[in-house]
């Protein structure tokens, strides 16, 4: 298996205020984990190739957790997203489509809270760990999470078919 960089994208060259970058970058990491998830079958998404567990459509599942915690709980004070299970292990009764447009809609709802704040440097509505952190720290918290498994989902594809690339 020859691994080319077939999913290969440029990073965002966006540098219009604090607010625009932020979220051209995580846009980027949610972007590449999706993309990662193209062109697989079911069984490719749910295969698990790691001791951890941890598959393609699992990680989709996990980040749409996380940004229903961080942005819609401790940014927008959403009490709905107060506990939220952030396993990997998707049911088999939960379709892929299903999880795709979960983490589309997680996405949406995050855009729109941060966009409500407009000022990054704002505390969030609900405390982290008893601290009034800024929206800016969630975002930032938010993207190294997202990269990181974006990261994850690079490796799982290329183990998978031999696709790279951001």
């Amino acid at each position: 298996m020859t691994a080319t960089e077939t999913q290969r994208r440029p990073v965002p060259f966006n540098d219009n205020g604090e607010l625009d970058t932020a979220l051209a970058f995580l846009t980027f990491a949610r972007e590449s984990v999706v993309k990662k998830t193209e062109d697989l079958t079911e069984e490719e998404l749910r295969r698990v190739l790691v001791g951890t567990g941890t598959n393609l459509l699992g990680l989709v599942q996990h980040l749409t957790a996380a940004e229903r915690y961080w942005f819609g709980h401790h940014v927008a004070g959403d009490k709905t997203y107060a506990e939220v299970d952030f396993d990997m292990a998707v049911p088999a009764e939960v379709g892929v489509e299903q999880v795709l447009a979960a983490y589309a809609e997680a996405i949406a709802a995050s855009d729109a809270a941060i966009k409500e704040s407009a000022d990054l440097s704002r505390p969030v509505a609900v405390p982290v760990r008893d601290e009034l952190l800024s929206v800016r720290w969630v975002i930032a918290h938010m993207t190294s999470e997202t990269a990181r498994h974006a990261g994850h989902a690079d490796i799982l594809r290329e183990q998978i078919d031999g696709a790279t690339g951001r």
